[in-house]
This record gives C-alpha cells, sequence and structure tokens, in this order.
C-alpha cells in the first residue's frame, strides 16, 4: 500500500515491532512538524485488521476524554482500498526496552499504577463491551476463520490445535468476572515510559479496550514481565506488580486469560 500523499513530505519508515496485523510506519520530518505513526490495512484482503483501526481511533479518543495519556487521533481515512490511521507521537520510552538496571522494578510497579488508573474509571461511561458474554463468540470466530496462530502458542500450549484451546476456553471459563475497563492487550511493548522510569506517558493498541474482568489485564502484564523475551525482568518484578497493584498472583483467572489471548 503506498503512503498518502498529504504526508508525502515526512519520512516513512516501516516499524515492524508487534503484533496487530496492520502495516505500521514512523512519520518523521525534518522541520519542526511533530513525528507521527501510521497504521494501515487493506479493506479487501485484512478486512478484520482495518476494522480494528477504526476501533482502536475510536478508543484512543475515548481514552484521552477519560484523562489517560494515549495518541491523538489526527486523522482516519479511507483512501482505495486501504483504511488509515495517523496519531500523534507519544513521549517516552517503550517499556519493552533495554532500560538501566535499577529501573525495571519501578517500571514494574508503573504498570500497576496505570491498570489502577484504568480499572478505577467508571463502567457505566464505557461504550466498548470485551466481557466473556461476547469475547469467547468472537474467540470461536476466529478459530473457525483460521485466524489462530498455533505456532506463537504459549509454551505450556505447544503443539495444541484449535480443538483444544476451544475445549479448554469452555472447560475454564470463570464463573463470574469482575468487571472494570480493561486495556484488552496490556503488555510491556504496549506500554510508554518516562526516561524516570516511574511514570507512563502513554498506552498503544488500544483496539480491545473495553469491559472485561480485571485479570484479562493482570494476566498478560504479568506474563509479559515474566516472558525470557524481556529478559531484565523476572519474578521479583512480577511480585512487586501484583503487590502494587493489590491483587492475587495466584488467581485461576491468570490462566484462563493468558489462554483466551492465544485467539488473538
Amino acid at each position: 500500500m503506498t503512503s498518502l500523499p498529504q504526508y508525502s513530505r515526512y519520512t516513512w519508515i516501516p516499524v515492524t515491532i508487534g503484533k496487530s496485523g496492520a502495516q505500521v510506519y514512523r512519520l518523521d520530518d525534518d522541520t519542526r512538524r511533530p513525528r507521527l505513526y501510521a497504521k494501515s490495512a487493506s479493506r479487501s484482503t485484512q478486512p478484520d485488521v482495518a476494522e480494528g483501526l477504526t476501533q482502536e481511533a475510536a478508543r484512543l479518543t475515548w481514552l484521552a476524554d477519560q484523562g489517560i495519556p494515549a495518541a491523538e487521533v489526527v486523522e482516519l481515512r479511507s483512501d482505495g482500498d486501504g483504511t488509515w490511521l495517523i496519531t500523534r507521537a507519544l513521549p517516552g520510552r517503550s517499556a519493552a526496552e533495554i532500560w538501566p538496571s535499577a529501573q525495571p522494578g519501578a517500571i514494574a510497579e508503573a504498570m500497576a499504577d496505570i491498570a489502577r488508573r484504568l480499572h478505577a474509571l467508571p463502567t457505566a461511561g464505557c461504550p466498548f463491551d470485551q466481557r466473556l458474554s461476547r469475547i469467547i463468540l468472537e474467540a470461536e470466530q476466529r478459530a473457525a476463520a483460521g485466524l489462530v496462530d498455533l505456532e506463537d502458542l504459549d509454551d505450556v500450549r505447544a503443539g495444541w490445535t484449535v480443538e483444544q484451546l476451544l475445549r479448554e476456553l469452555h472447560a475454564a471459563r470463570p464463573q463470574y468476572e469482575d468487571v472494570v475497563v480493561c486495556h484488552g492487550d496490556f503488555c510491556l511493548p504496549n506500554v510508554l515510559v518516562a526516561d524516570d522510569g516511574a511514570t507512563v506517558t502513554g498506552l498503544l493498541d488500544v483496539g480491545r479496550l473495553g469491559l472485561a474482568d480485571r485479570y484479562a489485564d493482570l494476566a498478560l502484564m504479568s506474563r509479559s514481565l515474566a516472558s525470557p523475551m524481556n529478559e531484565q525482568y523476572g519474578d521479583d518484578d512480577v511480585r512487586r506488580f501484583f503487590a502494587r497493584y493489590g491483587a492475587d498472583a495466584t488467581d485461576e483467572r491468570i490462566a484462563f486469560y493468558r489462554l483466551l489471548d492465544e485467539f488473538y
């Protein structure tokens, strides 16, 4: 897909980190115009990803209205076969980057702080629904459409089939939901942090934001902190995260929401 003519004076730099399915670019300019980011998807070959960009734009705007740091939507448009989301760059660095050795613990606590702040938003004002009655149906639809990446399963489910995943999803479904406003894909690469390591400056990739059990977020961030891919973090940081948030690190919902994430 070609870049948008109205942004032709920017240098378009592909961004390959992330698994959204969209084509992502950083737009740099040698003048004083702000840095931008562009996400694009084909409506004919990637209809679910293109629709996801529309959903993400709505969620970014809503989050900003709630006072949660999120990228400003500059433009959402269709151009030919493509859907484009243009956002203004946020300050800060990815929490998944390499940080000075003294800071990972502070970052783990900053993850807990932004989660508590997000989860404290009034649920009555959130128009986005990610509760199990809807999201399990979506997971089933994604499975039927062949959208589950069986090559990227967690180690504990390596080699599983889609049928096995679905059976376990239904068998392990929690009996209740502690519903709050959740990020939906709450992991280290999706959070920006100030240089002090203690302040979150922005949330990224919010296309799955909505009403859900708080453990939907806690499960994914604790997995991210414990992942070998983020080798500077470890079990101590997971403990600090749960202690700062004030949640049970052994709750059975953690395993369920990590299983649910396999469908995305």
